[in-house]
C-alpha cells in the first residue's frame, strides 16, 4: 500500500472517530443540561461545562482531520498533517477554559454554601455518561493504534478524564445529600478543575513535539534502525533524521554505496529496499541520499558531531 493509500485510510478511521466523539457530545450535553438545571451541583454544572467544550473540541477535531488529509499541493509539499497538532492545542486551550470556569462556580458554591438537589436524576445521567463515554474510548484507542492520529489522542484524553468528572459527580452528590458532608460538591469540583489542567498539560506535549519536529521516541528509531540494517547494502546508513506530521511518519538518511557505482546501479539496488522498508513501516514516507563510502557531509551533522566524524 502506497503512503498516499495509507493516509488516505487512516483519515477515514479519524474522521469516523471524529464523528462518533460529536455524536456523544451532543447526547450528553443535552442530558447533563436537565441534570444540572435540576440538581443544582456545582460537579454537574462542571460536568455540563466540560461537555459543551467537548462539542466544540470535536468539531474542531473533525475540521482538523479533513483538513490535515487534503493532499500535498504546491504550497505544501509535505501534505497538511500537522492541522492535527493545531487541532490538539485548540482542544488544550479549551480544556483550560473549562478548568478556570468550574473553579470558580465551585469557590462560589463554597461561599454560599447551597445544597444540591435530585439525586436520582444526577446519578442516573452520569451513569449514563460513563457507560457512553467507555464505549467511545474503547473505539478511540483502536482508531489511534490503527492510524497514531495525534488529534485523536487529545480527544482521547479529554474524554478520558470525563470518566473521572462523571464519577466525581455521583460522589459528590451522594456526599451532599446523604451523608451531608457541606462543600464536598465544590470541593470535588474543584479538584476535577485540577485535574483537567493536567490533562490539558500532557495532552499538549506531543502536539508541540510535532510542530517542533522532534525526532521518533527511541523504541520507534530503534526499531527502524533494526529493520534498515538488516540489508547488507544499508549498513553504512548516517545522518538519520525523522519526524511525525499528523498520522505520517518521515525518516530520511545518507548511505554508503561503492565509490564506482552508477546513479543507475544505486537506484536499482536500494529502490526495492525503500519499498520493502515502507511496506514494514505503513504511513512512512523514506527518503535515501546516497554518497560514495566514507564520505560524511559535515553540513549533515549536529554541532556535537563535527569533532568526532572528519570529513
Amino acid at each position: 500500500m502506497t503512503t498516499a493509500a495509507v493516509a488516505a485510510s487512516h483519515s477515514r478511521h479519524a474522521t469516523r472517530a471524529a464523528i462518533a466523539s460529536v455524536a456523544l457530545a451532543l447526547l450528553l450535553l443535552v442530558g447533563k443540561a436537565w441534570a444540572a438545571w435540576e440538581t443544582d451541583s456545582t460537579a454537574m454544572l462542571a460536568s455540563l461545562a466540560d461537555t459543551a467544550l467537548d462539542v466544540i473540541a470535536s468539531l474542531t477535531t473533525l475540521a482538523g482531520i479533513r483538513i490535515a488529509a487534503i493532499p500535498a499541493d504546491h504550497d505544501h509539499r509535505f501534505g497538511h498533517g500537522k492541522a492535527e497538532a493545531l487541532v490538539a492545542l485548540a482542544q488544550v486551550a479549551l480544556i483550560v477554559v473549562s478548568a478556570a470556569a468550574i473553579a470558580w462556580h465551585a469557590a462560589d458554591q463554597l461561599r454560599t454554601g447551597e445544597q444540591t438537589q435530585a439525586l436520582d436524576l444526577g446519578v442516573a445521567v452520569s451513569l449514563l455518561a460513563i457507560a457512553a463515554t467507555l464505549a467511545l474510548l474503547w473505539y478511540q484507542r483502536g482508531v489511534i493504534a490503527r492510524t497514531g492520529s495525534v488529534a485523536i489522542k487529545t480527544d482521547n484524553v479529554h474524554y478520558t478524564s470525563d470518566l473521572l468528572l462523571n464519577a466525581a459527580v455521583i460522589v459528590a452528590l451522594v456526599l451532599d445529600q446523604v451523608v451531608e458532608i457541606r462543600g464536598a460538591d465544590a470541593v470535588l469540583g474543584i479538584a476535577i478543575a485540577l485535574w483537567l489542567l493536567l490533562s490539558a498539560y500532557r495532552a499538549s506535549a506531543e502536539a508541540v513535539n510535532q510542530l517542533m519536529d522532534k525526532e521518533w521516541p527511541e523504541h520507534e528509531l530503534r526499531e527502524f534502525l533494526a529493520a534498515a540494517c538488516a540489508f547488507p547494502e544499508l549498513k553504512g546508513l548516517h545522518d538519520l533524521r525523522t519526524r511525525k506530521s499528523g498520522t505520517l511518519r518521515f525518516v530520511q538518511f545518507h548511505v554508503w554505496v561503492p565509490a564506482d557505482w552508477t546513479v543507475r546501479q544505486a537506484h536499482d539496488r536500494l529502490d526495492p529496499i525503500e519499498e520493502q522498508l515502507q511496506h514494514r513501516f505503513p504511513g512512512t514516507e523514506i527518503l535515501m541520499h546516497v554518497d560514495p563510502e566514507g564520505q560524511v557531509d559535515r553540513e549533515t551533522l549536529l554541532p556535537s558531531q563535527l569533532t568526532e566524524s572528519p570529513r
